[in-house]
């Protein structure tokens, strides 16, 4: 494989996320290296975060292992058990099926950016632990539910005791 060209690799901005949760997402973009090599197993991006920016809704992933690092900037890991400041280098990683949220956020006032390496099952599910919303993804396909798995038609309010 020829080296990968960071800047001519497809850049991704926003998130697959209905509304409001879209708009939420601005200020994140992410360079698709993954795509760009032409990978099938797993993903790899570099995302970048402008000041004030997230990079998702908090969320685990019931399938698939995740890996990122923080490249440039600073960065707060903000998961369900507290916040931990993120510098040039730190890592953190999720193993698939443990129930933790987890997300960045730049808090910064300078661009920072981190590379994320997740694994690519062919079936997965994904909870975001602060809004009642799940996805559910096959065969390239993204489908939204609630947590009780009904289809989802907008924002409601999480069930007590339903932080997932």
């Amino acid at each position: 494989m020829p080296k990968l060209d960071i800047d001519s690799a497809p850049l991704k901005t926003g998130s697959v996320y209905p509304e409001p949760y879209n708009s939420q997402m601005a200020g994140r973009s992410s360079h698709r290296l993954g795509q760009a090599a032409g990978l099938t197993q797993f993903g790899v991006n570099i995302v970048y975060l402008e000041p004030g920016a997230v990079a998702s809704l908090r969320h685990w992933h019931l399938r698939e292992d995740e890996f990122a690092m923080v490249l440039t900037g600073e960065l707060i890991l903000s998961e369900d058990t507290g916040e931990t400041v993120m510098r040039p280098g730190d890592c953190a990683a999720w193993k698939a099926g443990e129930a933790v949220g987890h997300r960045f956020v730049n808090r910064s006032a300078a661009r920072a950016s981190f590379l994320v390496v997740g694994a690519k099952a062919d079936v997965e599910v994904a909870t975001y632990t602060e809004v009642d919303m799940k996805i559910h993804i096959e065969g390239g396909t993204a489908r939204f539910t609630y947590h009780d798995g009904s289809a989802w038609d907008g924002p409601r309010d999480l069930p007590q005791g339903d932080k997932q």
